[in-house]
């Protein structure tokens, strides 16, 4: 498996948490030493493990949050 390093930029939200510890959070994150993104995913409680997430950029948040204003869902 490749080797690679991050670094929780900050944390701006704590989504969930599940029964046995794990936080799925909403981070800005800089992956192997790039620009950061923004990321949710599940976190261990020190941040050493975490699951499955998804990594978006601004300009890519800047479309979810315009699709979800314009929805009729909430």
């Amino acid at each position: 498996m490749a080797s690679f390093s991050y670094e929780i930029i900050e944390t701006i939200a704590v989504l969930s948490e599940g029964s046995k510890g794990w936080k799925k959070e909403l981070n800005l994150i800089s992956w192997n030493g790039r620009d950061p993104k923004y990321d949710i995913r599940d976190w261990s409680e020190n941040h050493e493990k975490m699951g499955k997430g998804i990594t978006l950029s601004k300009e890519e948040v800047q479309t979810l949050l315009n699709a979800l204003n314009e929805s009729n869902y909430f």
